[in-house]
């Protein structure tokens, strides 16, 4: 009510202006309420107006634009008298902000059947593969390993990361988020694997240990940072700076800044990838409405339909010898029998901690690492709904409103607690959020956490039961690439989906959001390509723990994008620009009690929550 006051008691040009904004609260409010079987949209907030509206005859002449009579300002905005002006004002307000991702079949605590979750279930289990063979395929070798010693490290990997990802679904965010290795630690890792103390041990194996201890160690220091920043609130204290516009470039760019990952991959085999990206687009979109007993099987399960028939599809071209006389590299890309993880893998092995034998511990190490703690925590949190980068676009994904500050906290936390296992175990990384799962979550329209606990199952028994698991593992790398052109770019346009809460029509908005997601980009690149030619990054000092720092941090575009958004956002222009930021709106996001959904959607299981209240 108190908006429609505010719109006919208006007098003055600046608040006439404000008129449309005023209209947009209506609007939100009759979101709010709920659909009218009386009346059309808007037509019984616009009757209501009108008859409130004082005698035109009396009304000052900035307030009869409003009732029938033409000012100079209606002519450029239109007048509400004429009928092309209601229509275009009904046609400008169609599209509300919404706290909740509209359009899916089950959001974070509701559950399709058990059939159908199980298939779910085993559907994120075979996407996860791609980063679990990935970065061990690349790491191993540098460090002397063998195969089998591969194969161990790529069993380790999907263990721990079946065993986080449960303890991140029950007591951290309880989002529906994989929690699986992350790009991020490979950079120090890689400084460990080239330290001249390693490097001096001939015996390939005992090299291989070595280094493998020496990466454990580093790991378990760099987790307590993350714990304590965690679990003592000084994470949650530090998102008091975040606002939504802050936030569009960090989440935005966790899915378009691993461009590099989706088509110059699938350009390694184009026979194998394109027609992967178009099966998989076309089952998941345009043939999503095909139902086999009221259940949409080609969008629900478009990820393994189209990873069975395109791998299928390689393995006749292997046997059948196309690759024979082709380049190394085409081999490595396009075959399924050159992981070599079939014939090295045992039939059954349980991965146990301090396995690699007792981890080394060294200063230098533990600070590079603890860099890649730092770039992780700001790709997961984007996922987290407005705190930095992929717990955002799983909040939104699963249909869930933006966590507070105390369960971004409890998150990290965990985050810390998965990082501290995988040096426990020696999986040569860290763990992060797994953003194309996230972003599977949107081609689904499932963001069921049942779901992902059951894929967390999955992963923790084809890790033990090692034949079998290296059996998916073999599928090539080409074909995760190409479904990646798709799943990131759902993460990145949920990131640019949280526009709607701020003011676009504000040039200090756009110089915000345009200057921090082209540096997001445009920084880490010269990083990457400074690496490359010169084989170090450009911070090259004599202190390596420095250059592991500079090099891993500027390397990640969420972390160089919310270094520059956050500051420019809370610098530039920002006294009076709350409601242009979007705080208006995140504000009641900030608290655990600030909205009723939230105890719904983040309260820990088992009355553990009399435990640990909220703060």
């Amino acid at each position: 009510m108190a908006a429609f006051e505010s719109f006919h008691t208006a007098s003055t040009l600046t608040q006439q202006r404000q008129r449309f904004h005023l209209m947009n609260s209506i609007h939100r409010a009759e979101a709010a309420l709920g659909p009218s079987d009386e009346l059309p949209v808007y037509s019984r907030w616009r009757n209501h107006f009108f008859s409130l509206a004082p005698d035109s005859s009396s009304a000052p002449q900035s307030e009869k634009s409003h009732l029938g009579e033409t000012t100079a300002e209606d002519s450029v905005l239109g007048s509400p008298g004429t009928d092309m002006a209601e229509l275009k004002l009904e046609e400008m307000i169609v599209h509300p902000p919404m706290d909740q991702l509209q359009g899916f079949e089950y959001c974070i605590d509701s559950n399709p059947s058990w059939g159908e979750a199980i298939a779910l279930g085993f559907q994120h289990y075979i996407l996860s593969l791609g980063t679990a063979v990935m970065i061990p395929t690349l790491l191993v070798p540098l460090m002397g390993g063998s195969d089998g010693d591969k194969v161990r490290v790529v069993q380790t990997l999907l263990f721990v990361s079946g065993i986080n990802t449960l303890i991140q679904t029950l007591f951290g965010t309880r989002l529906p988020t994989i929690i699986s290795g992350s790009y991020a630690f490979v950079i120090p890792a890689i400084s460990i694997i080239h330290d001249s103390s390693l490097n001096r041990i001939t015996d390939d194996h005992e090299r291989f240990q070595q280094t493998m201890r020496a990466i454990q160690g580093a790991s378990i220091v760099s987790s307590c940072i993350q714990i304590i920043l965690g679990y003592s609130q000084l994470w949650g204290i530090c998102s008091r700076f975040f606002s939504p516009l802050g936030m569009v470039p960090v989440v935005s760019l966790v899915g378009f800044g691993l461009f590099d990952r989706g088509f110059p991959v699938v350009g390694r085999c184009v026979e194998i990838g394109v027609p992967t990206l178009i099966l998989f687009v076309a089952a998941s979109q345009y043939l999503k409405h095909v139902s086999v007993r009221r259940l949409p099987i080609l969008e629900r399960f478009s990820l393994l339909i189209t990873i069975t028939i395109v791998w299928i599809y390689a393995h006749i071209l292997t046997v059948g010898g196309a690759y024979k006389h082709r380049p190394e590299r085409t081999q490595l890309n396009c075959r399924t029998d050159r992981a070599n993880l079939i014939s090295s893998a045992p039939w059954i092995k349980v991965p146990y901690p301090l396995q690699w034998g007792a981890p080394t511990f060294d200063a230098g190490h533990s600070f590079g690492m603890m860099a890649a703690v730092l770039v992780s925590m700001v790709e997961a949190i984007c996922c987290f709904k407005q705190s930095t980068g992929a717990y955002k676009a799983a909040a939104r994904l699963a249909s869930a409103t933006p966590p507070p500050a105390y369960v971004l906290s409890r998150g990290i936390g965990c985050q810390g607690i998965g990082v501290l296992f995988d040096g426990l175990f020696g999986t040569l990384t860290g763990s992060s959020v797994s953003v194309e799962n996230v972003g599977l979550l949107g081609s689904t329209r499932v963001g069921s956490r049942r779901v992902i606990q059951i894929s967390a199952g999955f992963m923790i028994f084809f890790s033990v039961m090692g034949k079998f698991g290296a059996l998916f593992a073999s599928i090539p790398f080409t074909v995760f690439a190409a479904i990646y052109c798709v799943l990131f770019g759902i993460v990145a346009a949920v990131g640019l989906s949280m526009l709607q809460f701020t003011n676009m029509n504000s040039m200090r908005n756009l110089f915000i959001v345009g200057v921090s997601i082209f540096l997001g980009l445009s920084v880490p690149q010269y990083f990457f390509r400074y690496t490359t030619s010169a084989q170090h990054g450009p911070a090259h000092t004599n202190a390596e723990w420095f250059n592991d720092y500079i090099n891993t941090i500027f390397s990640s575009p969420p972390t160089v994008a919310l270094i520059v958004a956050v500051f420019l956002d809370n610098t530039l222009d920002f006294h009076g620009a709350a409601a242009d930021r979007g705080m208006g709106w995140w504000d009641r996001f900030r608290k655990f009690k600030g909205d009723s959904r939230n105890e719904e959607f983040y309260t820990l299981p088992f009355n553990l929550h009399r435990f640990f209240p909220t703060s």
